[in-house]
């Protein structure tokens, strides 16, 4: 089968107990960076044969992988962080096992944007998830999308491209709308900050961040 792991978002005690004796009982574990996932295996003393599977080989290496779970192979899938194919390459290996009939099952674990929802004391009972914004191109266009949506809107951004998206935000949904910025989730530096967008965006511009960033966007009132 085809076992879905999630790993740690930042401190190393958020990983259950299941997930790490996967980790062992697993023949072989597909991952986004192995120069990441060796430190959390060490860590935990696993020693496990690695193989990379991410955006640049996953088209040309899902169909093998699912060929050989077909033959009886046990095959985990990590990301860095968190719970792979939220944001991280996934989706398509577990399409393809799905459609192939092939057995899939997808531990219970770590992911930023629950946290961050939580902590954010805007509405969690019902919210979208956006995931990161387009680099370049697109990038109004989803948020204009987004104009009218009324639930709570969960995206990731890079820090280097916060103050940017928070004044494109401002354009389209008005300074005023409320957000929440969290970084550096479940590490010594963890921040949760609560504002209107014009209040965030000036405050990242005067204090750079660093580290992973959620965003929650109030809906449409």
């Amino acid at each position: 089968m085809l076992t879905i792991i999630p790993t740690p978002i930042g401190n190393l005690e958020d990983i259950t107990l299941r997930a790490i004796r996967m980790l062992k009982e697993v023949d072989y574990i597909l991952a986004e960076d192995t120069r990441q996932t060796v430190k959390l295996l060490k860590h935990f003393d696993i020693s496990k044969k690695l193989v990379a599977y991410h955006k640049f080989n996953e088209h040309q290496a899902t169909q093998r992988f699912v060929d050989e779970i077909k033959s009886g192979v046990h095959i985990g899938l990590v990301s860095d962080a968190g719970t792979p194919s939220i944001s991280d390459p996934g989706f398509l290996l577990v399409r393809h096992c799905v459609k192939e009939g092939v057995e899939v099952q997808c531990l219970p674990g770590a992911t930023a944007f629950v946290p961050a929802l939580v902590n954010s004391g805007l509405p969690s009972d019902r919210f979208v998830f956006e995931g990161f914004l387009p680099q370049k191109k697109g990038r109004q266009k989803r948020l204009l999308a987004l104009e009218n949506e009324i639930r709570s809107v969960v995206f990731y951004e890079s820090p280097h491209r916060l103050v940017k998206a928070l004044k494109q935000m401002a354009e389209v949904f008005g300074e005023e709308r409320q957000a929440s910025v969290s970084r550096e989730l479940t590490k010594i530096y963890e921040e949760n900050r609560q504002g209107t967008l014009k209040e965030l965006a000036t405050h990242y511009e005067a204090h750079p961040p660093k580290g992973e960033i959620v965003i929650i966007l109030a809906g449409k009132a």
